[in-house]
């Protein structure tokens, strides 16, 4: 009876997106299927598959009568799609290091943390309406100590925010860099 256990995010018989009208649409989204146990990820659907938002629901296709159960009537979503082959969702993150500091970019949204004290000097970037806030609480914070631009913001530039610091994470504690 394993096909009725819920999959882990290495398990992939195949990947399908859902996509949303709006960013809102697709964070809610995330944490209901989140929140039953099931994984998926945010991504930038490739420039085919966009349908009102830069942001889609990448999910194993093989859960997709759950994944549909789970978001109907909660989220409205624009469609579900399967992706072929290798269709090219995009890579967002890209890392650069200055001397004394690294700084992170996903999407148009940049943090740059000093390599030796891990303290985030700077965000920039974006135009949403949160992104001030979003600046004051997180520069002078330690990156292990910053709180997730996911939970305080509201907006696409608040996610692509949050995609920065985990990858400013996964730098500071050692880890490779997703991408770059």
């Amino acid at each position: 009876m394993r096909w009725f256990q819920k999959k882990s995010g290495s398990e992939k018989a195949g990947r399908g997106l859902v996509t949303f009208a709006g960013v809102e649409d697709a964070l809610k989204a995330e944490k209901i299927v989140r929140s039953a146990g099931y994984s998926c990820a945010l991504v930038a659907p490739p420039p085919s598959l966009r349908k009102g938002c830069d942001l889609a629901l990448e999910f194993n296709l093989v859960e997709q009568p759950v994944i549909e159960r789970l978001l109907n009537p909660e989220v409205p979503y624009v469609g579900i799609y399967p992706l072929k082959g290798t269709a090219g969702l995009l890579q967002i993150v890209k890392v650069t290091h200055f001397p004394g500091h690294t700084m992170v970019k996903a999407g148009n949204m940049k943090i740059t943390f000093d390599k030796s004290s891990g303290v985030i000097v700077n965000t920039s970037g974006g135009g949403c309406p949160d992104i001030p806030y979003l600046h004051a609480r997180l520069v002078g914070c330690k990156i292990t100590e910053a709180p997730r631009p996911r939970d305080i913001g509201f907006t696409l530039c608040a996610l692509m925010l949050d995609r920065a610091l985990e990858e400013c994470l996964s730098l500071w504690k050692g880890g490779e860099p997703d991408c770059c």
